[in-house]
């Protein structure tokens, strides 16, 4: 048995089969989450969510998961759903990251009884259809083109800064390499994910 880190929720050796994970890294990146300040950023700078629904925080949460678990595609959600032990884990931190209001109010953006752990992939691709704006000019083809940055997105970049400042606080540097691709790779159903038709895909 390990002692807990910063969450409630520690590892042990069991014998059945029952709540067992496949997943069993993920739990200490929610350490890190919470030491990081991540969460609390997050809950500051990142307001797309309305009064109903998953709160901006469980979307975050779950999409990270999503892409440290291997995911490149929404319907891989559906992999963390379908592992109990790592839904478990959830369960029992999930009040550790909410706010006393939010925490208040969870019973009331549900219409019905919500039996999910980590959002659907409709519900998630939903969310971030937000970060976009209607109203912005369509790309071309052939021609780079670079959209305004919406409210929401400044909301993201501000998370990030809160990241990159934990990080060099802890472990200072003078000097950043940016890793950017400018590779456009088209999808639609004739590139579908892994074992699931026509599905959109996650960029990295």
């Amino acid at each position: 048995m390990l002692p807990p880190g910063v969450l409630g929720f520690q590892y042990e050796a069991e014998g059945s089969s029952a709540g067992l994970t496949s997943l069993a890294g993920l739990p200490v990146y929610l350490d890190l989450v919470h030491s990081s300040g991540l969460a609390a950023a997050s809950r500051r700078h990142v307001q797309i969510a309305g009064t109903q629904g998953w709160l901006d925080i469980q979307i975050t949460l779950a999409l990270i998961f999503l892409n440290l678990a291997g995911g490149d595609c929404m319907e891989d959600l559906e992999r963390l759903e379908g592992d109990s032990g790592f839904a478990a884990v959830l369960q029992a931190i999930k009040r550790e990251f909410l706010s006393r209001i939010e925490r208040r109010a969870l019973k009331s953006r549900w219409r019905r009884s919500r039996q999910r752990t980590v959002p659907s992939p409709t519900a998630a691709s939903a969310r971030l259809e937000r970060f976009h704006d209607p109203a912005a000019p369509k790309a071309v083809a052939g021609r780079a083109f670079i959209p305004a940055m919406t409210e929401a997105l400044q909301g993201l970049w501000q998370v990030n800064q809160a990241l990159l400042g934990f990080i060099q606080t802890h472990q200072p540097t003078t000097a950043a390499t940016l890793d950017m691709d400018a590779t456009l790779i088209e999808t639609h159903k004739a590139m579908p994910c892994p074992a699931t038709r026509g599905s959109k895909r996650i960029s990295r």
